[in-house]
């Protein structure tokens, strides 16, 4: 899909006037020839009686068509086509702020989506707005992917608002969007508002520390989330463990997948002790490349998921990370207590029996083989 556009996340260029003409039912004939609106004057009353939701599939298509020509911008032929299929996946067509504000159009009305895919497409913060004006009228779009489309602070402060006021939305990834310690203020008020969303996806973000301090109060207070991914970010220090007793005290998340962070030592002793009182998670991903736990913490851990016999732990994922014998014997005594908990430790043990070097003897000169 083609677009046209001054920059890559610059705002389209229509004023509030013409983004309303767009967008609101009483201009779904904008742009549509005579002879088209004649065709449609004798379907008033079944307009009326079935409402915006009822909208034909001639409407549908002359509304996108009519707001792509507003946008200046090539329409969707995947789109068109879409008929009433449930799911809508335009992933990697670079559609740009302008070929979202297009799409919001039709998607506002648009009764059969369910599932709404637009990975990677340029969105940027003007895109994620337009989506959030869909979000926030359509009460039939359950599933949402949004990954890599650079929404920033502002896209997903335009989210979590939208999504606070229509809470359809019961799964929503926002993987790869810039996404920083301001955006998690955003995100935290929505875990506290939105007891509808199960599922959420914020990993390979720019989340820190103290957004780590915001989230996990929130994730403690949270009642309906059961599925957590918040891998590849930057929680680390007191963040790590902020964020760990906000595990502690969620009595609903089931699946949690924290890798690819800094939890440290620290931060893995404060998951431990959130495993002791935790009996409902699951599914537990701590993967080491950028959670650099030594043995301690590991052990720690999993003396704590031991400690507590009642654990719903049905995966505990060590990859990567090097551990020792010692660690294979607390392993051992947890599976006995806990038969069901696959535990995954792919990395080479650690051998602290210190192998010496063979001593280097240089050979002996070519007249002494002779």
């Amino acid at each position: 899909m083609g677009v046209t556009m001054k920059g890559p996340c610059e705002r389209p260029g229509e004023n509030e006037d013409q983004r309303e003409e767009v967008i609101a039912p009483a201009g779904c004939f904008a742009g549509v020839p005579e002879a088209d609106k004649d065709s449609e004057a004798d379907s008033d009353s079944d307009l009326e009686t079935e409402g915006i939701h009822g909208l034909r599939e001639p409407i549908r298509d002359a509304l996108h068509l009519g707001s792509c020509r507003a946008y200046s911008i090539v329409p969707t032929i995947y789109f068109l086509n879409q008929g009433c299929a449930p799911e809508l996946k335009l992933r990697h067509r670079g559609l740009g702020p302008q070929g979202a504000w297009a799409l919001a159009s039709t998607l506002t009305s648009n009764p059969y989506i369910k599932r709404l895919d637009l990975q990677d497409n340029g969105l940027c913060a003007a895109g994620a707005e337009a989506l959030a004006y869909v979000l926030s009228k359509n009460s039939s779009i359950c599933d949402v992917d949004l990954s890599e489309n650079q929404i920033g602070v502002a896209g997903a402060q335009a989210l979590c608002a939208a999504l606070k006021v229509n809470q359809a939305v019961q799964k929503i990834q926002l993987a790869g969007n810039s996404l920083e310690e301001k955006a998690a203020q955003y995100l935290a008020e929505l875990l506290l508002v939105h007891t509808g969303l199960k599922s959420l996806d914020v990993s390979y973000n720019q989340l820190n520390d103290q957004a780590g301090e915001t989230l996990g109060p929130a994730l403690a207070e949270n009642t309906g989330l059961t599925e957590l991914n918040i891998s590849w970010n930057h929680l680390r220090g007191p963040g790590a463990i902020v964020f760990a007793r906000g595990l502690e005290a969620n009595i609903f998340l089931k699946v949690l997948d924290i890798s690819f962070n800094g939890f440290g030592d620290s931060g893995a002793s404060a998951v431990g002790e959130a495993l002791k009182a935790n009996n409902v998670l699951e599914e537990l991903n701590m993967r080491v490349s950028r959670n650099p736990m030594q043995t301690e913490g590991c052990s720690h851990l999993l003396k704590s998921v031991r400690d507590n016999p009642a654990s719903a732990l049905e995966l505990l994922d060590f990859s990567d990370m090097q551990v020792n014998r010692e660690f294979d014997d607390l392993a051992s005594s947890v599976k006995v207590i806990l038969p069901g908990l696959c535990m995954k430790t792919g990395a080479p043990r650690v051998n602290y029996k210190k192998e010496l070097l063979p001593v280097f003897r240089p050979p002996p000169p070519a007249s002494a083989l002779k």
